[in-house]
């Protein structure tokens, strides 16, 4: 059973982390496409920058053994960028298929928090 709580753990955190990396660089870099999409959903642009630099701390501290503390401030901050990702999707009717990934991020957030090991726990 332990084993298989661990698989799911780790399973579910390199995907998060892969997850976090890619879209927290693509926005830290401001990409022409997800500048757009950003200002279409009526953010600044540099608002990208902080949200793309916490990403990337978040998945440093997640990746990393103890800092107890500040992993549950990491997972708390995937859940409310991705949620918030969520709800000015529906707040500006986007495409369906615009709700995949953070859905997805949310998920994976939740799953890897949940099976997280107790050397990982506060």
């Amino acid at each position: 059973m332990q084993k298989r709580k661990n698989i799911i753990y780790w399973a579910a955190t390199l995907w998060l982390s892969l997850g976090m990396i890619s879209t927290g660089i693509v926005q830290t870099i401001q990409m022409k496409e997800e500048l757009q999409k950003m200002n279409s959903l009526g953010y600044p642009g540099y608002f990208m920058s902080i949200i793309g630099i916490w990403k990337l701390l978040g998945v440093l501290v997640i990746l990393l053994p103890k800092l107890h503390l500040l992993k549950e401030w990491a997972y708390a901050g995937f859940f409310f960028v991705m949620s918030g990702a969520i709800f000015s999707h529906l707040a500006n009717s986007s495409q369906l298929s615009e709700y995949f990934g953070p859905i997805l991020l949310i998920v994976l957030t939740f799953i890897s928090w949940y099976f997280r090991p107790e050397s990982r726990k506060s």
